[in-house]
């Protein structure tokens, strides 16, 4: 009797152990889409839909030469106020990535509900209070958003260091990486080009290979933001390569395993594949 339970058990632990294989992805199953940073040991899982958002936020706090503090306090309160989701409503009137009051003159619901148009009014608001880069996170975010709860951003600081700091490129070497599952249809070389230049203000030049895309950074750092900019609009745009700093990410089974070596990628040129 004893040697059957213990033939019983161990073939339980076998089960057990192949689902949760199946589970993470190391079976024949993939892993769900969704991104992650890891920054000092910190990290902060986002869907595809808040990466994009994120990217969107970060993309336009460097396009405006803000420093990463900037894009930090964004995050802090953008995870308060939608969980980085851009919301057709909310409390009264509020709307958008910010839930910024067209009634407190934020803009439009139109306006207020455009991420870019939301994240350009925020950054507005946040560069015109003093010592905004000393201050703590809460306070400045309080100082723009006026809320109720004035505590409530600093639940959310160590996320958006974090994530700003790697998606600002100020940690570089592919901090940032999402899953993102094969399309069964090619991005266009053109809605990458729009997306960027709607970010970065940057333009992205045509290879003249299938549909890819090589984007000339000036630094490291910006480089760092644009490549990982690309990879959390990889779900949206259909994206299947970026390649940056000896490194590349790839859509797919790849994408898993995050940024791999890749010793011909340039460290000054950005280049995006998309089918």
């Amino acid at each position: 009797m004893r040697t059957r339970a213990l033939f019983f058990f161990a073939v339980v632990l076998v089960v057990v152990g192949v689902g949760v294989a199946i589970y993470r992805g190391s079976g024949p199953l993939p892993d769900p889409e969704g991104c992650k940073a890891v920054v000092a040991g910190h990290e902060v899982d986002l869907s595809t839909e808040q990466a994009e958002n994120a990217s969107l936020i970060a993309g336009i706090g460097v396009r405006r030469g803000l420093p990463a503090r900037a894009v930090s306090i964004a995050f802090a309160t953008a995870f308060q106020e939608s969980k980085l989701r851009n919301l057709t409503s909310g409390d009264r009137d509020s709307i958008g990535l910010f839930q910024q009051r067209p009634s407190q003159g934020w803009g439009t619901p139109a306006q207020v509900g455009d991420p870019t148009y939301a994240t350009n009014k925020f950054y507005d608001a946040l560069v015109k209070v003093p010592n905004y880069e000393t201050i703590r996170i809460t306070d400045a975010a309080q100082k723009v958003q006026r809320s109720g709860f004035p505590e409530a951003y600093d639940a959310h600081a160590a996320d958006a260091r974090a994530l700003a700091s790697a998606l600002t490129g100020f940690s570089p070497g592919g901090r940032f990486t999402c899953v993102v599952h094969a399309s069964t249809t090619n991005g266009t070389a053109q809605a990458a080009i729009a997306s960027l230049a709607n970010a970065y203000g940057v333009t992205a030049k045509r290879t003249g290979s299938r549909q890819d895309l090589t984007v000339a950074v000036g630094s490291r750092q910006v480089g760092w933001s644009i490549a990982q900019y690309f990879v959390a609009q990889g779900s949206a745009l259909k994206i299947t390569k970026v390649s940056f700093d000896n490194k590349v990410w790839e859509t797919g089974r790849s994408s898993e395993k995050g940024w791999q070596h890749d010793g011909s990628a340039s460290s000054t040129t950005v280049h995006i594949s998309l089918g």
